[in-house]
């Protein structure tokens, strides 16, 4: 839950002013608005990447502390920039993963195996993220996020770098997560990906609207 927050970078003015949602289990919660109205600056304050300057982020009551709290308490982000290291395969960024949060080498490569394959990307497994282009890298960091098998998963702009078959892929497995019980937030720009979203919070000038609950 986000009650009351506000964020700012520096001593500058807040990005987020006195923004209230509640991120419900079993639903996905579009996030949305034009550029700088503090998408990114929401989900990443919801990941404990960000501090608020007033007011709190919480998961199941317990107000987060910083990130590897929330990675304890089950939050995944997939960061609009995919956040993978390019030297690395695609497998072996879930692998690394997955093991950081404690699976064993064969539960990593069994849920690589699998995740892969609900992206389409099982041919591409061996190859070096630099070898892939913009999609398959959007979908690798995607797959890495659903591996991950988190309570909370949000999830910034992932669908910016695809086509619209793998578009509907993804959204059909965000509302995959939602229906195992995770809370699901995904900041959008397109319109039609937001409607397909259970509500929708939208973002101007830093203030948030829940326009669909």
């Amino acid at each position: 839950m986000v009650d009351k927050l506000s964020v700012a970078y520096g001593r500058g003015e807040p990005v987020l002013r006195d923004v209230t949602v509640t991120a419900e289990p079993g639903r996905v919660l579009a996030v949305t608005g034009p550029s700088g109205a503090g998408k990114t600056t929401l989900l990443a304050t919801m990941a404990g990447l960000l501090a608020p300057a007033a007011g709190s982020v919480t998961v199941d009551g317990e107000a987060l502390r910083d990130r590897d709290h929330a990675v304890a308490r089950g939050v995944v982000l997939v960061p609009q920039d995919n956040g993978l290291a390019a030297i690395l395969t695609a497998g072996e960024n879930l692998q690394v993963a997955l093991i950081a949060t404690g699976a064993s080498p064969s539960d990593a490569r069994r849920l690589t195996a699998a995740s892969l394959e609900r992206l389409g990307l099982t041919g591409q497994t061996d190859q070096l993220v630099e070898e892939l282009s913009g999609g398959q890298q959007q979908r690798t960091a995607i797959a890495r996020g659903l591996a991950l098998g988190g309570t909370v998963l949000l999830a910034d702009e992932v669908t910016s770098e695809l086509d619209a078959a793998n578009r509907q892929r993804v959204l059909d497995l965000l509302h995959d997560e939602a229906g195992r019980g995770a809370a699901v937030v995904f900041a959008t720009h397109d319109p039609e990906a937001a409607a397909a979203c259970d509500a929708e919070l939208h973002l101007v000038d830093g203030r948030a609207e829940l326009v669909r609950a």
